[in-house]
């Protein structure tokens, strides 16, 4: 995955300025792809055994978990798709119609709950919730 469609699709980015995050899940942290996100991104991998430790499962600070699957799954499923094709077209358009003003939101949230976090001295954050 990672070879074959994340690499190629970021080539034109600016990659000394970017930082890759990910779950820190199991089997996205094989020795392989650890290597190859830091032969990536030196020094600016976010995730399990990454330069900055993330935990596994942690939705409260994950902007998929927290706001887009549940955002995109409402709309990309509203009119039923029965084909592969319509999914796939439903999926893009929904993506393409995220409003620029909704992801600063999202952004704020998102530090918003880094900061809960740190107050929390990394407990549960029972009191988060994404507004729109």
């Amino acid at each position: 995955m990672l070879t074959d469609f994340f690499l190629p699709a970021i080539e034109e980015y600016d990659l000394e300025n970017m930082w890759f995050q990910q779950d820190g899940a199991t089997c996205h942290t094989t020795r392989a792809n650890m290597a190859l996100l830091q032969e990536t991104f030196p020094g600016r991998v976010i995730s399990r055994r990454g330069d900055i430790n993330w935990p596994p499962r942690s939705c409260d600070l994950t902007p998929l978990d927290f706001f887009l699957w549940g955002y995109a799954k409402d709309r990309v499923y509203a009119d039923k798709p029965l084909t592969l094709e319509h999914l796939k077209s439903n999926i893009r358009q929904v993506m393409a119609e995220i409003p620029p003003n909704m992801c600063q939101k999202v952004v704020e949230n998102y530090l918003k709950r880094i900061n809960a976090c740190k107050a929390s001295r990394g407990g549960h954050l029972n009191d988060v919730v994404f507004h729109t």
